[in-house]
């Protein structure tokens, strides 16, 4: 467990622990209102093979707060933190925020990530798109949940009584959407979050100076997209995931019929047999 950075509004000091052993590196970058403990589903199925390195993100868990959370500045964070704290080639595994982080990583530093893997990227569908949409209302009550605090059960309560707008019109509480161990996991994240972390993505500004189709077509290693179910939940639409893979220069696409964002949370053993065929096929990114 170890804490880097320097003290500063724009270089905030990022918490991350490293476990495993001898194997190649694979760093997991969370999504938004998570943690690196997010990862956990995953991590038995890890840790014989790889040494992980997963961290807390700016204003997440335990890395500082900062003065800035767009997307750009999460993925200065990481190019930073690779060159500084990492030797050698690595594999990045992003989901959501984590994975759009990943794909710009990718772009950025083509010596050092030999493949990465981009778990449900949302890309617009939290960008210019969220205006009105449920993911919209989701974040506005879970910023204040975040601001009012109180204890995991009470953010608990509050994520609850959320109502999001459902396919086919109404309102649904999150409650009815999601069982109380989901909701306890994210009021438990919530209760570690800077709240306006939030703010640029309710505002659809979260994306500003992240070119999308750029950073894509920038990105040479071999590539593991793992798509949602947008009819269950899921944050990658069927018309992005085909853009992306069209831009890509080596793609291998999995979709999760019937499956929501969170699919190493909702379906982990699927989600490291999809890593270890990516891993098999592509076995030069190990060495």
């Amino acid at each position: 467990m170890s804490i880097f950075g320097r003290n500063t509004n724009s270089q905030p000091k990022l918490h991350y622990v490293e476990l495993g052993g001898e194997g190649p590196t694979l760093v997991l970058l969370h999504g938004v209102t998570r943690c690196g403990k997010d990862w956990e589903p995953l991590l038995p199925g890890l840790i014989d093979d790889w040494r992980v390195v997963a961290f807390d993100q700016r204003g997440h868990g335990g890395s500082e707060r900062a003065d800035s959370y767009l997307v750009t500045d999460y993925v200065d964070d990481v190019v930073r933190w690779i060159r500084d704290e990492l030797a050698g080639p690595l594999i990045v595994f992003g989901h959501s925020l984590g994975a759009m982080v990943a794909a710009a990583v990718a772009a950025e530093l083509p010596h050092r990530v030999r493949g990465i893997v981009l778990e449900d990227p949302p890309f617009h569908t939290m960008g210019n798109r969220i205006a009105g949409s449920a993911w919209q209302t989701q974040f506005i009550g879970m910023r204040e949940a975040a601001r009012r605090g109180g204890t995991v059960t009470a953010i608990a309560d509050a994520l609850a009584d959320i109502r999001i707008p459902v396919n086919g019109g109404g309102l649904k509480r999150l409650g009815e959407l999601r069982d109380r161990s989901s909701l306890n996991w994210s009021a438990q994240c919530l209760s570690q979050i800077a709240p306006e972390l939030l703010t640029p993505v309710i505002e659809g500004r979260w994306l500003d100076g992240y070119d999308v189709a750029d950073i894509l077509a920038s990105i040479h290693c071999p590539t593991l997209l793992l798509q949602g179910d947008p009819t269950a939940g899921g944050a990658l639409t069927d018309a992005d995931a085909a853009s992306a893979v069209a831009a890509l220069s080596s793609c291998q696409h999995v979709r999760f019929s019937g499956c929501g964002h969170q699919l190493h949370r909702d379906r982990p053993q699927e989600v490291l047999q999809a890593l270890r065929q990516f891993t098999a096929f592509h076995y030069s990114i190990n060495s």
